[in-house]
């Protein structure tokens, strides 16, 4: 049953749960504060617009650090790819990746966060709204999958 949900084994997403595990506490040991991504949008307008909203205090006094964070995120995918593991490549039109980070990004502001934020940090801090917002994401994937299986549209 496994196989079936987890063609290419479990390794690779155990050692990536694992890592990402470790960056998170690491984070939170060394500067008290929770990870995630989404608020790092905000504090990145903080530096070039000047509307009250991307002012506030919450995004310009902690812009440095999420600009090193941002950075080390993209050089754990640069090691990857220079290591030459193994990579997935997607099928879909530019468009449609960029339509649907859009979403995703807009999404994850109006939420509050996203997933990683919500369901690493926020579920281990015991937050009841990351459980919220966790279950919400889960039932709607949930929900969108099987619609679409339904439908006959491969996903």
């Amino acid at each position: 049953m496994i196989a079936q949900y987890f063609p290419n084994g479990l390794e690779r997403y155990l050692i990536g749960g694992l890592l990402i595990g470790a960056g998170v506490a690491l984070l939170f040991l060394c500067t008290g504060r929770q990870g995630g991504v989404s608020t790092f949008f905000s504090a990145a307008w903080s530096w070039l617009l000047r509307t009250p909203f991307f002012q506030q205090a919450a995004f310009r006094d902690t812009r440095q650090w999420r600009l090193i964070y941002t950075l080390g995120l993209m050089l754990g995918g640069t090691l990857y790819f220079l290591l030459g593991l193994p990579l997935e490549s997607s099928h879909l039109p530019t468009w449609k990746l960029v339509v649907g980070g859009l979403l995703i990004g807009f999404g994850a502001r109006l939420g509050g966060g996203c997933t990683s934020g919500h369901g690493i940090c926020g579920m281990a801090s015991l937050s009841g709204g990351s459980l919220l917002m966790v279950c919400t994401f889960l039932g709607t994937a949930i929900v969108t999958a099987m619609s679409l299986a339904a439908l006959g549209v491969a996903p």
